[in-house]
């Protein structure tokens, strides 16, 4: 093995292992200058030591060797190149910047850091930062903790912001033959405030991550705060056909592979514009390891199936419940969302008139495509509440 360049031994010899848990005996990541020469740093038993690139890594940091000199350099110089896209991180996004948080020699509270808790019901990752007031964030469907990267970052100079991979997603455990639905998402969100000891936090959800925002306000409304709203995945209220063939369809059928592994991704890149580059890129990765596991499918099915399944009305109906809502919402719409379109936003406002509701250009990912705009707003949001208390009517931002 060539000798490695200054850059790979300072990011070895800073490495921290109580900011990233990487939750397997051995984490390969490997740092690539271009495409002309890579070295590989091994973290094993609380160590990072440096190898050469012989073997298939289990996540890919590329830049060119001057941006690898100034995050050397510069302690927070990793996390910006990521940023300004003069940095990329494939294959798995919670190692890449794991290991950039790990190496960046900060110390102070409220730094960014990764941990697997263990909870009543699971073991669940988190990523988290910053110190204050806490708040979960929760992602969606096929997402993980990832896609609340740019969000944690943000909001960490006012609030303590976690965001966490879900049960059946991204790092943390993926029970079978459990129901993947809202409630049992609302009681992995307990599990998780009762192991971290927080007896009260504001949410933030993303997609179906906002369908378990809403269910953890329902049955538990003294355990939040505030709660924002991004897309949130909505019951139907059209008529849904399928709904006996998907009752008698078994999501565990997910355990079984039945198209090649080449076959999904490329029908997943070709679906999704730009799933090349930067923020799409990186999403797609963290979509396919969880799905191309049998148990992470099996968990992408049932939470899919679920969402098609719920009543929208009756007694025990999502829309009549939500009428019972009692923390503060704000919910962010997409007017180019193909998936919860901006006409369920009359539908809420019906049955909470007092939600505030804000309207961006963008679609079903406010957090990463309108990230200033989204921000800005969860954090004005969000600080009112650390004030007086409010008594203010229902606001429609455009």
């Amino acid at each position: 093995m060539a000798a490695a360049p200054g850059f790979v031994e300072t990011l070895a010899g800073r490495f921290d292992p109580s900011v990233f848990d990487a939750r397997r005996r051995q984490t390969r990541i490997r740092l690539a200058v271009g495409d002309q020469n890579a070295w590989d740093v091994l973290v094993a038993d609380g160590a990072a030591s440096i190898a050469a690139a012989d073997a298939r890594p289990d996540a890919v940091l590329t830049a060119d060797a001057d941006t690898w000199r100034q995050i050397a350099a510069d302690l927070s110089g990793g996390i910006d190149a990521y940023w300004s896209g003069r940095l990329s991180a494939r294959r798995n996004l919670h190692v890449c910047v794991g290991f950039l948080a790990a190496t960046s020699g900060a110390t102070e509270p409220g730094r960014l850091r990764f941990q697997t808790i263990a909870t009543a019901g699971a073991r669940l990752s988190i990523m988290e930062a910053g110190t204050g007031p806490a708040v979960l964030a929760v992602h969606g469907l096929g997402a993980t903790k990832g896609s609340f990267l740019p969000t944690v970052v943000a909001l960490a100079g006012r609030f303590r912001v976690i965001a966490v991979d879900l049960p059946g997603f991204g790092d943390s455990d993926k029970p079978i033959g459990v129901s993947y639905d809202a409630r049992f998402f609302a009681a992995a969100g307990i599990d998780l405030l009762d192991a971290l000891a927080l007896e009260r936090v504001h949410l933030i959800g993303n997609s179906l991550g906002g369908r378990i925002a809403l269910e953890i306000a329902l049955r538990h409304p003294g355990r939040v705060g505030r709660l924002a709203l991004l897309a949130p995945s909505l019951a139907w209220r059209r008529e849904r056909p399928w709904v006996p063939l998907l009752r008698l369809t078994r999501p565990e059928l997910g355990l079984v592979q039945l198209a090649p592994r080449a076959l999904v991704d490329g029908i997943v890149r070709r679906v999704i514009p730009g799933a090349d580059q930067g923020w799409a890129a990186a999403g797609v990765d963290e979509f396919l390891r969880a799905y191309l596991t049998p148990s992470g499918r099996a968990a992408f099915y049932a939470a899919a199936r679920q969402i098609y399944l719920e009543e929208p009305h009756g007694r025990e109906g999502f829309w009549t419940r939500l009428r019972t809502l009692q923390p503060d919402a704000l919910f962010v719409w997409g007017r180019r969302d193909k998936l919860v379109p901006i006409a369920f936003e009359r539908h809420v406002t019906d049955a909470l008139p007092r939600a505030r509701h804000l309207e961006l250009d963008c679609g079903h990912v406010p957090q990463i495509e309108r990230p200033m705009q989204t921000h800005a707003a969860l954090a004005a949001f969000l600080s009112e509440a650390t004030g007086p208390a409010t008594d203010q009517p229902s606001r429609h931002e455009r």
